[in-house]
């Protein structure tokens, strides 16, 4: 199947050659024929499989194809749950509408909200953003919903996970009633199909891959490793293999910058990105590891989502997520658009039900090789580390939430989940 043979315009399929694309992905190819025809998705597939193309294109073609207004109000609206990932999708929707008479726009927090506002206040056809810094400006009287035709929730689950469904809720409140929905996300837990219920019309169901799966062309592997070695490891990973390229996951800020300190007192050149960091620091570090100018980029989840980093050879989970779908995530910033790719998960012995959760996830049992020197006690305890020491504790009994953090989740239909303890979510506004 080509991109001709799915009904895009002309000025679409020209932007597509031009980025070298011939051939549309699987959850390309099954999902734009229905968005085309009006109809609510809900969509699943893996992360790295061009999903994103998935609803801009079809909605850059609905949208010029619609009656134009002068004033321009926001007529398409895809909320996504990280800052990152933001900014990558109005990359690619800027790409895609280089040959159609179409504005868009991005906003999210972290940033001086005025050229923002200036932006809105020219007039866009498509607004990119994180739910927090769009209600920011909306109960400021800067933006107006009013005429929004298409609604796409991207990352559903994730934004789920980082507490942002009383969110969503507020901003379904001041939509139009009728318009087109599209809910995309690489996995799907039985609180996003229920959030799909809610907002979705007799939606298309596709998938493109089995649910939680992982990309085939990524290499697994597991490296059981003595906690306190872990540093002295991954270091030698990088410098031993000569390692040009690698994007290293850990569980808390506290442990990204740690790790980091180590790696350049080593000779690594590395950064850190999380949630404490300025949007201008998050920023320089992915230009740098993305120029060459940095070899180690150590991040929380929250770079789990949006980055998108052409042949990223090498991911390593310095820490197993306590989440198992974050673990999908991770690794899916490697292998993408068919290029191979290796995730390397460093496994000590309190990790343990963490690894266990997550090959019940993706169905697999993950190949485990010891490296001589690095191997944990045999004794070591398998019980998670208590929270406040950098894991939670499974089945302990959560502490008191703040006020704040209470009042917006007290009504969540969907039930406790269980708490991230990397979150990010207030520094992505």
């Amino acid at each position: 199947m080509s991109f001709n043979s799915l009904g895009l315009s002309d000025a679409l399929l020209k932007a597509i050659s031009k980025k070298g694309y011939t051939t549309p992905s699987p959850i390309q190819q099954k999902a734009i024929p229905p968005i085309l025809e009006g109809k609510d998705v809900l969509a699943s597939a893996q992360t790295g499989t061009g999903k994103t193309a998935g609803f801009t294109l079809p909605i850059l073609q609905l949208l010029s194809q619609g009656k134009h207004l002068s004033h321009r109000p926001i007529r398409a609206l895809i909320l996504t749950p990280t800052r990152e990932l933001a900014a990558q999708i109005l990359a690619n929707i800027k790409e895609y509408s280089e040959f159609v008479n179409l504005r868009s726009a991005v906003i999210f927090g972290g940033v001086n909200q005025n050229p923002q506002v200036s932006q809105l206040r020219q007039g866009i056809d498509i607004l990119v953003a994180t739910p927090g810094r769009l209600i920011d400006l909306q109960n400021q009287g800067l933006i107006s919903l009013s005429k929004v035709e298409i609604l796409v929730l991207d990352e559903a689950d994730r934004m789920l996970d980082m507490g942002f469904l009383r969110d969503i809720e507020r901003i379904l409140k001041v939509l139009p009633p009728k318009r087109q929905n599209l809910l995309f996300s690489a996995t799907f837990s039985k609180d996003i199909k229920k959030l799909a219920m809610g907002i979705l019309h007799h939606p298309v169901q596709v998938e493109a891959t089995p649910e939680n799966t992982t990309v085939d062309a990524i290499i697994q592997k597991i490296y059981p490793c003595a906690k306190e070695k872990k540093t002295e490891l991954i270091i030698k990973l990088i410098t031993e293999g000569n390692w040009k390229q690698i994007l290293v996951f850990t569980r808390t800020k506290q442990g990204a910058n740690k790790l980091t300190e180590s790696m350049i007192s080593s000779g690594i050149k590395a950064a850190a990105i999380h949630g404490n960091k300025g949007q201008g620091a998050r920023t320089k570090a992915l230009a740098g590891f993305k120029d060459g100018s940095l070899t180690a980029l150590v991040a929380t989840d929250i770079a789990a989502r949006g980055l998108d980093i052409p042949l990223l050879p090498h991911v390593v989970n310095f820490e197993l997520p306590n989440i198992p779908e974050d673990y999908v995530h991770r690794i899916g910033r490697t292998g993408r658009a068919g290029a191979s790719g290796e995730a390397i998960s460093l496994f000590s012995p309190d990790e343990t039900v963490f690894l266990r959760d997550i090959e019940k996830l993706v169905g697999l049992k993950l190949p485990k090789e010891n490296i001589k020197g690095f191997e944990p006690d045999p004794n070591a305890s398998t019980e998670p580390i208590k929270q406040g020491q950098g894991r939670q504790q499974r089945n302990s009994t959560p502490k008191a939430k703040s006020a704040n953090s209470s009042s917006r989740s007290s009504n969540n239909s969907f039930g406790p989940r269980r708490p991230n303890q990397n979150n990010d979510r207030r520094s992505n506004r």
